[in-house]
């Protein structure tokens, strides 16, 4: 690209030379040549009134009459009538001169001879000029040139190395402009797009790390019961008990799956309906009871029964399925699922008989990546996003002993 626009410029003022200088060159030479002629004929008219003077003064004319209107390089010869010839100068040699003559009234002749050298002189000055001109104008016109086709090649240059960094997977806008409203646009345009790359892969990772830790607990639930089926394959009722609580275990899975796009989609879905909140406990209890007993952990029930909430069972099941596993993670002791009322709402809270939560920590527990033992810091996070976008909220109520509380809508028909 460089070295078109270079060829392009450079055409352009070489044409603009050839087209200004060549037409430029020949009248300036005819003037300079007129300008010599007019002078040749200015001093054959001066002579002759000088010759013309003296005859009518009777007065003699010799070379030293007009020896002073005679310049370097000119030849003048008086012819009088019934004389000799008068001259004065040295006479030009070669064939290429400058001549003039004039007539006078009493007859006499008188010519001018210059030669063409002072004016082939001039001519040659004048053409060196009009060439050392031209040499600069295409010198500037070369660098103008350079200098161009790098200003726009170079903002080219970088703006493909930032599609290229989009397209290996680097969305980091550079906000650069280059004062050039076509390119600026174009890296506007890239950036934004960028923008938008960036926002779209925090998206995808943001719901493939979501998806994975979510998805974790219940697999692993899924795979105890399984393991409980094949100890009892020889009770045909206990073994469709436990298939059926795994069926289940698969919906809830799948309905876990779906909040999650659907969270990740459009977090203002409005999909809550009233459920009885006992019914979720009780999956809870049943999924969790292996796990407790397997650790030596009781898992408590207290407050309210036969409550109905406004929300998704899904939902409020993953929730209280994260809180469970926190406790169970990182508490100890007896894990208490107390539900009470607050107002309108209706409070789920979830305790265990731990060291609690970091006072250094404290609700910062709901943010990504932040995490007051060796775990992911996803979970709670979730969790909390979860609940609102099923018109909950999740709260920390108590650091020491750590009370974790899903404040769910009352239906009105409760």
């Amino acid at each position: 690209m460089k070295r078109r626009m270079i060829n392009s410029l450079l055409g352009v003022v070489l044409v603009v030379v050839v087209v200004f200088c060549v037409p430029l060159a020949l009248v300036e030479k005819r003037t300079i040549v007129n300008s010599a002629r007019d002078r040749v004929d200015a001093t054959a008219v001066r002579v002759l009134a000088l010759v013309e003077s003296r005859i009518n003064a009777n007065e003699a004319v010799n070379g030293h009459s007009f020896e002073s209107q005679v310049t370097d390089g000119s030849y003048v010869e008086v012819q009088l009538p019934g004389q000799d010839v008068v001259s004065a100068g040295e006479r030009p040699a070669g064939n290429h001169l400058l001549k003039a003559a004039e007539r006078g009234s009493s007859g006499a002749i008188v010519t001018v001879e210059q030669s063409r050298e002072d004016v082939d002189h001039e001519v040659a000055n004048m053409l060196l000029l009009l060439g050392v001109v031209a040499l600069l104008a295409i010198q500037a016109a070369v660098a103008l040139a350079v200098w161009q086709a790098k200003r726009l090649a170079r903002p080219l240059t970088d703006l493909a190395e930032t599609a290229e960094r989009l397209g290996s997977g680097d969305p980091r806008p550079r906000d650069r402009r280059y004062g050039v409203p076509e390119l600026d646009r174009v890296a506007e345009v890239l950036d934004t797009s960028a923008e938008r790359i960036a926002r779209m892969l925090t998206a995808e990772r943001r719901l493939a790390a979501d998806a994975s830790h979510q998805l974790r607990t219940p697999l692993t639930a899924l795979s105890m019961r399984l393991e409980e089926i094949t100890a009892v394959a020889e009770d045909p009722e206990t073994v469709k008990e436990e298939a059926t609580i795994a069926l289940q275990q698969v919906e809830r899975l799948t309905d876990v799956v779906q909040r999650l796009l659907t969270t990740q989609r459009d977090p203002r879905s409005p999909t809550a309906v009233a459920f009885d909140l006992d019914e979720v406990i009780k999956q809870q209890v049943e999924e969790w009871g292996p796990t407790l007993r397997e650790k030596g952990r009781v898992l408590s029930l207290e407050g309210l029964h036969g409550v109905t909430v406004v929300g998704t069972p899904g939902t409020v099941a993953q929730v209280l399925a994260t809180l469970i596993e926190n406790s169970l993670m990182h508490g100890a002791g007896t894990i208490t699922l107390r539900v009470r009322p607050s107002g309108t709402s209706v409070v789920v809270e979830v305790q265990d008989q731990g060291q609690g939560v970091p006072p250094d920590l404290g609700n910062r527990v709901f943010e990504r990546a932040v995490s007051g033992r060796n775990s992911t810091g996803i979970g709670l996070a979730v969790a909390r996003d979860l609940a609102e976008a099923d018109g909950g909220r999740l709260e920390l109520l108590s650091l020491r002993p750590p009370v974790f509380a899903l404040f769910l809508g009352r239906s009105h028909a409760d």
